[in-house]
């Protein structure tokens, strides 16, 4: 199959399936550096398996939304919520139209490239809290993308109605290992066990039978 195809890359446990599951359609990989606090501990792992499957990876830029936006992703490790990932806990790590943003620029190399498809990981878990992962922002931005673009390219996002374990099943299938992948909010040495991205986290791969194999501070 042709390589038609950029994906949005973070280096956590959905985008990494992704990459791996689509691996020989993907000519191009972006990591956005946007000053989250767990930004460098992910585009690590995103680099690591860009250069182990032999995809082209960029890490762009984005300096100015930690400047001017607010979330308690970018505003230090104690900002983060510990506890469920439910609506009332996790709402403060809303980045405004992060996703918005990261697939227009991603739109925008598809058509420098000329690649068809811009693939982005959001999932069913996240539409409760994040308005730019459901299936109608999906939707809207797919249409957007194809009208601007002179080779029409399209937004391909087949986890939208996944679960985070719908994800990591398939994950288990293809062999990968989630201990190269990083997910929590807080960005320290390990993973914090605490917070919400965590605890979905754990409830993925224990749902999905997975030996879990990162490291927790808990």
């Amino acid at each position: 199959m042709n390589k038609d195809s950029i994906i949005v890359l973070s280096g956590g446990l959905d985008s990494t399936t992704m990459l791996y599951e689509y691996r020989d359609r993907i000519a191009l990989a972006v990591s956005f550096d946007y000053g989250s606090n767990h930004n460098a501990r992910e585009i690590a792992f995103a680099r690591l398996h860009c250069k182990r499957l032999g995809i082209r990876h960029l890490v762009i830029p984005l300096e100015f939304i930690g400047q001017y936006f607010k979330s308690s992703l970018l505003a230090g490790a104690d900002a983060i919520p510990e506890g469920s990932y439910d609506d009332e806990n996790m709402r403060s790590t809303v980045v405004p139209f992060r996703n918005g943003i990261m697939l227009a620029v991603a739109a925008g190399l598809a058509e420098n490239y000329g690649l068809q498809n811009v693939m982005i990981a959001n999932h069913a878990g996240d539409h409760a809290i994040y308005p730019d992962c459901r299936p109608e922002f999906v939707k809207a931005m797919d249409a957007a993308v194809e009208a601007g673009t002179y080779n029409k390219a399209r937004i391909f996002a087949p986890y939208t109605n996944l679960t985070k374990a719908d994800i990591a099943r398939h994950g288990k299938a293809l062999g990968i290992d989630y201990a190269e992948t990083w997910s929590c909010y807080k960005g320290g040495e390990h993973h914090c066990g605490k917070c919400g991205t965590c605890t979905e986290r754990r409830e993925a791969l224990r749902e999905a039978g997975i030996d879990d194999k990162t490291i927790y501070d808990d």
